[in-house]
């Protein structure tokens, strides 16, 4: 989310979230008829965010709402996923060999793709705040 960050403070329009409040975000506007309201209202913005992807898979619905927020952005705003699966595996989370392919084909086009690896920044600093206390507990 650095990114993001870095891209807010350059003075960048950002709608963030996680995936599966995009879902129900999606999913509200899809129940009350606001659906194409709500993916024009994030078109607006300069880059949108959907962070998590992977961590709970989604019915083929859920798939498709996202396909809708993702789609019309090709070639026209920036899209940031976070996700640790690779891409391989997204079926997994989106139920849809189809729709998985055709969203991974939209984003990774025109794409800087970045994979991290070592540890987040949550258990670096879970293993730092575990070092600081044993450092306490032998003086």
């Amino acid at each position: 989310m650095g990114l993001g960050v870095k891209a807010a403070h350059a003075g960048s329009s950002i709608l963030f979230d996680t995936a599966s409040n995009w879902i129900t975000r999606l999913q509200t506007a899809h129940q009350a008829g606001r659906l194409e309201a709500e993916l024009k209202k994030s078109r607006r913005y300069k880059l949108i965010i959907i962070d998590e992807v992977g961590y709970i898979p989604f019915d083929q619905d859920a798939a498709n709402l996202i396909f809708q927020l993702i789609a019309p952005r090709y070639e026209q705003g920036s899209v940031m996923v976070t996700s640790s699966l690779p891409f391989g595996r997204w079926v997994e989370t989106f139920s849809d060999d189809v729709v998985a392919a055709a969203m991974i084909d939209r984003l990774v086009h025109h794409a800087e793709v970045l994979t991290l690896t070592g540890d987040s920044y949550r258990t670096r600093q879970r293993r730092e705040l575990l070092a600081e206390e044993n450092r306490a507990h032998r003086d």
